[in-house]
């Protein structure tokens, strides 16, 4: 079946670096994917408006508020490395190899409305803060961001780290608090930061290289995936190892943490598996390893892969290297949605907090926005 693309016009952004200026060139285009509708005798839906009659085909069923089931947004000049949703549902975030940050609409044209620059090398990761005002990034010139996501500003940048940052995220979803969040990097340090405070409030060392991190709802406890195949939990009050989740036969690329209960947690890997862990405390299971799931390889990039949970935890995803997103049955593990388009390995996935519409990002500099 053919397709139509119909390109839509976006506004220009605001320029990211400490002092934003409101007259830049536009940098991000969205791309509306419309199937043609089939030639057939299928229902339709008839319009009467005086002496006029129109006749149009009934499509399938929407299931969101986007402008089209399928947004395709263009824009990075480099691999998209990471990309998430806001805590709203109305914005998301995109970080990529060019060392920028586009910000979009989720909803309408999907306009890029602003850009944040100060980076010097690769976005790595980026996450959103709780009230969705302020994001943190990661970043492979060894430093970490905390920036105003309405203004562009950057309001803190950590140095701290000798070597890239591979991974951040906040400490209290649960309590609001836009100031404090850990970052993860190849120097083997987790460091705890307080964007009130000059210096990191504490550093946990493992000596290996970390390569992905996710923090329990609380904030109590932070989980970090590292070169040595492991996830290692840390206890962020006494800052002292509580568990070490073991069955990956390669590095940890990604971690999240179930966003409705925060009693899961899930890895990729590159032994080409992504595996449920059970946080609960009593758990029954030895290793806590309550489920594995295939059919998300990884490739010769050995990519990070960033792995996501849907709002209700019904559902879990990751990108892989062969070019598709793949969507799994939380508890029964089969395989729901293969879906392809991306001409590069899928390097994130995130759900939408409210609507059935999933995002992914790609080495392909692009992004799909899709409903499901």
């Amino acid at each position: 079946m053919s397709e139509h693309k119909r390109k839509v016009s976006t506004a220009g952004p605001v320029d990211g670096s400490e002092q934003p200026t409101p007259d830049h060139a536009m940098h991000g285009t969205a791309v509306a994917l419309v199937k043609r509708p089939k030639t057939d005798n299928s229902t339709a839906m008839v319009v009467s408006k005086s002496d006029a009659t129109a006749i149009i085909k009934a499509g399938p069923k929407r299931t969101s508020g986007m402008q089209a089931p399928i947004m395709h947004l263009t824009g990075h000049g480099g691999e998209v490395t990471t990309c998430r949703f806001s805590p709203s549902g109305k914005h998301l975030a995109s970080g990529s190899a060019d060392t920028q940050v586009f910000l979009w609409n989720t909803y309408s044209d999907c306009a890029n409305y602003g850009v944040l620059r100060g980076h010097k090398g690769s976005v790595l990761e980026l996450q959103w803060m709780p009230s969705g005002e302020r994001l943190i990034t990661a970043s492979a010139d060894s430093t970490v961001a905390l920036w105003d996501a309405t203004t562009g500003e950057r309001l803190k940048r950590g140095r701290r780290h000798t070597a890239p940052v591979n991974a951040c995220c906040p400490l209290s979803r649960g309590s609001g608090d836009d100031n404090v969040f850990a970052s993860a990097s190849d120097d083997g340090c987790l460091l705890l930061w307080d964007a009130r405070e000059r210096h990191p409030v504490a550093t946990i060392t493992h000596g290996l290289p970390l390569t992905s991190i996710a923090a329990a709802p609380t904030g109590n406890t932070i989980y970090a995936g590292s070169l040595d195949n492991s996830i290692s939990s840390w206890d962020v009050r006494s800052l002292s190892l509580v568990d070490t989740l073991r069955g990956h036969s390669g590095t940890v690329m990604g971690l999240s943490i179930s966003p409705k209960t925060g009693n899961y947690l899930l890895s990729t890997s590159l032994d080409n598996t992504v595996r449920l862990w059970d946080l609960r405390p009593y758990c029954r299971i030895p290793n806590r390893c309550e489920r594995v799931f295939t059919g998300a390889p990884h490739g010769f990039e050995r990519s990070f892969i960033r792995p996501a949970f849907d709002r209700d935890e019904s559902m879990v995803a990751s990108g892989s290297a062969d070019r598709t997103l793949t969507i799994w049955n939380m508890r029964s593990g089969e395989i729901k949605y293969k879906l392809p388009g991306h001409k590069g390995c899928v390097t994130q996935v995130d759900f939408h907090p409210l609507e059935p519409i999933v995002l992914s990002g790609s080495v392909d500099k692009s992004m799909f926005l899709g409903e499901i």
